[in-house]
């Protein structure tokens, strides 16, 4: 974790990554009008509405969210996110890398392979734990918490979800091949990859291979690329790497292909995420 003084609040419309306290944890707050396309996080999301309703189409189904419920998102869980009305929704959300979920769930389930299974809960209790948690860890950069309230509101936080809205994580089966060929993508999503050679991976047809992927994943080939290369552009940049330097090595043509396709997926643009680096420590 950076031991220097704490970035700024950095914003860009509505949207701002606060600086954390505790490594393996980034939070944001958002207020917006805007349609999320479909997408995905590497991290577990769990957030309360402050304002307003939301509509998604999210991996566990439709859902809607109004002011007070409990968001949640799994990590590869594909999702879009619309207001309801036209006065926007505001909501407040800690992303946790996997590995801190995992402890957690080790630790109080004896397995620390855990999921989501409720999109959008009505549970008041979960919603002031997570408020609490949220502002002592945010307080807490700036130094304004003392470690232990923050380590025991996250804790506390992290053993009610556990206790009700995480639950041992299922095991989807994907065919061997489009796993093959997910992971090809996974391991270098910066790659010039191409339909011939992921068929090839696949050991299948083209056509074939888009049909199993775009049901296996929810993206089709081509859009699963672009998501991968956003979730990779976050984590450089987040870690501070410049945005020139992150859109190159994520393998977008340049910086304003990079920023068009990560406001349209994650609603603000790369320079929001920046704002959070040197902040989220080494845990990644």
């Amino acid at each position: 974790m950076s031991t220097g003084s704490p970035s700024r609040k950095i914003h860009d419309g509505g949207f701002h990554v606060l600086p954390v306290a505790m490594p393996g944890l980034q939070a944001v707050t958002a207020e917006t009008t805007r349609r999320f396309a479909r997408h995905t996080h590497d991290q577990f999301g769990i957030g309360v509405i402050a304002r307003g309703a939301q509509g998604s189409a999210s991996g566990r189904g439709p859902v809607e969210a109004g002011p007070g419920d409990v968001i949640t998102v799994n990590p590869g869980e594909v999702h879009d996110g619309w207001p309801i009305g036209d006065a926007g929704r505001a909501w407040r959300m800690l992303y946790i890398d996997p590995p801190v979920l995992a402890e957690a769930a080790a630790d109080l389930m004896r397995s620390g392979d855990a999921e989501f299974h409720h999109p959008a809960a009505t549970a008041p209790a979960t919603a002031a734990r997570f408020l609490a948690a949220f502002h002592s860890l945010t307080a807490g950069a700036m130094g304004t918490a003392a470690p232990l309230a923050r380590q025991e509101r996250l804790t506390v936080l992290l053993a009610d979800l556990l206790g009700g809205l995480l639950v041992p994580a299922g095991r989807p089966t994907i065919p061997p091949g489009i796993a093959r060929a997910r992971a090809a993508i996974d391991d270098d999503p910066a790659a010039a990859h191409d339909l011939a050679g992921l068929a090839a991976i696949a050991e299948t047809g083209r056509f074939q291979l888009i049909r199993s992927f775009t049901r296996a994943t929810g993206f089709t080939p081509h859009a699963y690329v672009l998501e991968r290369r956003v979730q990779l552009a976050r984590r450089l940049i987040t870690t501070g790497t410049p945005l020139a330097e992150a859109a190159a090595e994520a393998g977008f043509a340049d910086q304003s292909h990079m920023t068009r396709h990560m406001t349209r997926r994650l609603g603000a643009t790369p320079g929001v995420w920046a704002g959070g680096s040197g902040e989220r420590g080494p845990h990644r």
